[in-house]
C-alpha cells in the first residue's frame, strides 16, 4: 500500500507517506505506560497483514506512535496531516498537544500541524472501535458470520503529510458533458485565480480563471466509457500552489428506447453488468494485500465481460476508484448503514414476499437519522469527481432504513450527474430514481414500470472444494455443473428481461468472503471459479440486446 497516492485526484509533490510499523499498545482506556507490540500501518489490527493478528474488544483503546522527521517547509507554507480513515472514534496528539477528534470510520480527515513541528516529532493516535450503531458500521459484527464479516477497528488507510502554500486548492469538482468539463476550484482564502492546462493528446488547452468555477470546452472529444476509459490529465496552478489531477468526459442520465425506460451511458442505452464487490481479503480483512489489488480485481471481472462493480456497504480508499477510472469500471457506490438491523423484519419478511413498509416510523433517533444523511453528503462531496462512479444507493434492503422519499429529495440535489437508487432490494418508497430488486430464492420476473430497473443483486451460486462453513443461496460440488448454472440463470432469466426493461444486474459476488463463498474468485483470487470465454459471451449478448 506504500507506492498508491493516497488522493489521485488532488496530487502535489511533496507527500510524505507514514505507513509503516508503528509502536501499538491496547490498553482499558487510560494512555499506556509502554508499548508492547509493532502493527504495520494501514492494515487493522484483525487482519494478518498487520503482524497482530488480534480482534479488538469495544472496550478497548487502540493506541499507535511513530516519530518523524519534520518535512522542508517555507515560512510562507504549511504542513497538513492526512488520515484516510480511522474506524471508529480517534484522537490524534502531536508533540503531547491534542491536534484533532474525528468520529465515524469510513471518511478522510486532516490537520494543519505546522505550529506544533519540532525537528523530531511524536505522533500518538488513540482510537477506540466500539462499534457503536449510530455511526456507520456497514457488515462489521463482533459475532461474525452468515452475511456479516470480521470487523476491522483502527487505522485502516493510509497516514500522510503534504506541504502546501498559505493559500491552496482545498478541493476540486469537475462536471463531465459530452463535449465541455465545468471546473471548479475550491481555496482555503480568497481565490487567487488560476491558470489550467488540460492534455488533450495533441494540443493542450490553457485557460487562465478569473473565477473559481468556469466551463470549458473540449475539441473532438473523446468520451469515457468501460471499453474505452478515456482519461483528461489537468494541471492547476493557483497562486503558487500547483495540485495535477484528471476528469473524464462521461454523462449518465435516464431516457426511453422503444417505449421503455433505460439507463444511459453517453446518451446511449448501456446494460449495467456488475458483480457486488464488499472489498474484503483475507491477509489485510478491509485492504487488499499490495497496492496493485484493486487493479487484479478489476481486471479479473473485466476479463468475463463485467463492466459494473456495485461497492457494497463500503467508501473504498481513493486508489480503488482511480483503478476504475483508468481501467474502465462502472461503479454503483453504496452508502454505508447505520442504525438497527433485525433479522426476521428486514431479511426474512421480505424474503417470503413481504416488502411494504411505512419507513416514517423507523430509525427515529434524530442523532442517527443526522449522522447518516451527514455522511451520506460527506460521501457524495469525497467521491464526486470519480468518473467511474455512475450512481449512488442510499439503503440496502431496510438496514437503518428512515424517510427514503425525505433523504432521496435531500440527497439527489447534490449529485443531479448520477442515478440513486433509494430502497435497493425491497421497502421502496415513491422516490427514487430506478426500481431495484433482489431476488434470490425464486425466477426473476421483470414487470415493466415507469423508471428504468435494476435486479441489484441476485445469484449467489456457492461452488468451493474447501472445508468449513459455507453461506450461499444454491450449492454445488461438480464445477462444470456450476459454471452450466450460472450461465444457465442468465441466459433463462436476466437476458430474456432486458427486452422488459431490465437495465442492469449485480451477480452476488466478485470474491469469497470469509464463509461466503459464493464468489466467482476464490477468496484468495487463485481460483476463477466461471468459464471467462463463456462469460464474455453472455456479456456481449446483454449488450447487444439493450441497443436493439
Amino acid at each position: 500500500m506504500h507506492s498508491v497516492y493516497p488522493r489521485p485526484q488532488l496530487k502535489r509533490d511533496r507527500y510524505y507517506d507514514l505507513n509503516g510499523v508503528w509502536e501499538f499498545s491496547v490498553t482499558d482506556g487510560e494512555p499506556p505506560r509502554s508499548y508492547p507490540d509493532t502493527i504495520r500501518v494501514p492494515y487493522p489490527p484483525e487482519s494478518p497483514l498487520s503482524g497482530l493478528e488480534r480482534r479488538i474488544l469495544p472496550n478497548e483503546s487502540m493506541w499507535y506512535r511513530r516519530t518523524f522527521d519534520a518535512p522542508e517547509y517555507g515560512a510562507d507554507e504549511r504542513v497538513i496531516l492526512h488520515f484516510g480513515a480511522v474506524d471508529q472514534f480517534c484522537e490524534v496528539l502531536l508533540n503531547d498537544t491534542l491536534v484533532t477528534r474525528h468520529a465515524g470510520g469510513y471518511l478522510p480527515f486532516s490537520a494543519d500541524i505546522t505550529d506544533l513541528l519540532r525537528a523530531e516529532n511524536e505522533l500518538v493516535v488513540n482510537a477506540v472501535d466500539t462499534l457503536d450503531h449510530a455511526f456507520p458500521w456497514g457488515k462489521q459484527k463482533q459475532k461474525n458470520g452468515g452475511m456479516w464479516f470480521t470487523p476491522f477497528s483502527g487505522i485502516w488507510q493510509t497516514v500522510w503529510l503534504e506541504v502546501v502554500p498559505d493559500t491552496h486548492v482545498t478541493a476540486l469538482s469537475f462536471i463531465p458533458g459530452l463535449d465541455s468539463v465545468t471546473i471548479g476550484i475550491e481555496t482555503n482564502g480568497v481565490f487567487p485565480g488560476a491558470h489550467v492546462t488540460i492534455e488533450t493528446g495533441t494540443k493542450p488547452i490553457r485557460i487562465a480563471f478569473s473565477d473559481a468555477k468556469q466551463t470549458v470546452p473540449i475539441p473532438d472529444p473523446v468520451l469515457w466509457t468501460p471499453e474505452h476509459p478515456h482519461l483528461y490529465p489537468v494541471t492547476i496552478e493557483c497562486g503558487s500552489d500547483r495540485v495535477r489531477s484528471y476528469f473524464a468526459l462521461r454523462t449518465v442520465s435516464i431516457g426511453e428506447r422503444n417505449g421503455v425506460p433505460r439507463l444511459l451511458l453517453n446518451r446511449e442505452p448501456y446494460f449495467f453488468h456488475g458483480l457486488l464487490d464488499q472489498g474484503y481479503w483475507p491477509d489485510g480483512i478491509c485492504l487488499p494485500p499490495d497496492g496493485d489489488g484493486y487493479e487484479r480485481d478489476i481486471l479479473a471481472a473485466k476479463a468475463q465481460g463485467f463492466n459494473t462493480l456495485r461497492k457494497h456497504i463500503r467508501v473504498e480508499p481513493l486508489p480503488f476508484y482511480e483503478a476504475c477510472d483508468r481501467l474502465g469500471m462502472l461503479v454503483v457506490q453504496d452508502f454505508v448503514n447505520n442504525g438497527e438491523y433485525r433479522f426476521f423484519r428486514d431479511t426474512v419478511l421480505p424474503t417470503i414476499g413481504i416488502r411494504r413498509m411505512n419507513d416514517r416510523h423507523r430509525n427515529r433517533d434524530p442523532r442517527v437519522r443526522k449522522i447518516f444523511t451527514d455522511t451520506a453528503k460527506e460521501t457524495i462531496r469525497h467521491l464526486f469527481n470519480a468518473p467511474c462512479i455512475a450512481g449512488w444507493t442510499i439503503f440496502n434492503e431496510g438496514w437503518g432504513q428512515f424517510c427514503a422519499d425525505d433523504v432521496y429529495r435531500e440527497l439527489k440535489p447534490l449529485d443531479p450527474t448520477r442515478f440513486f437508487d433509494a430502497t435497493s432490494g425491497w421497502f421502496a418508497q415513491k422516490e427514487s430514481d430506478v426500481i431495484s430488486e433482489h431476488v434470490y430464492f425464486r425466477k426473476f420476473r421483470p414487470k415493466p414500470g415507469k423508471k428504468p430497473l435494476l435486479l441489484s443483486e441476485f445469484g449467489g451460486y456457492v461452488f468451493t472444494e474447501q472445508a468449513g462453513k459455507k453461506y450461499g443461496y444454491r450449492f454445488f460440488t461438480d464445477p462444470a455443473a456450476y459454471r452450466d448454472a450460472v450461465e444457465k440463470l442468465y441466459r433463462e432469466q436476466i437476458l430474456p428481461a432486458v427486452e422488459k426493461g431490465l437495465c442492469g444486474a449485480v451477480y452476488t459476488q466478485i470474491s469469497d468472503v470469509e464463509q461466503e463463498r459464493n464468489g466467482i474468485l476464490s477468496y484468495d483470487r487463485k481460483t476463477v471459479k466461471t468459464d471467462p470465454e463463456r462469460m464474455k459471451a453472455l456479456a456481449e449478448d446483454l449488450q447487444a440486446t439493450i441497443r436493439e
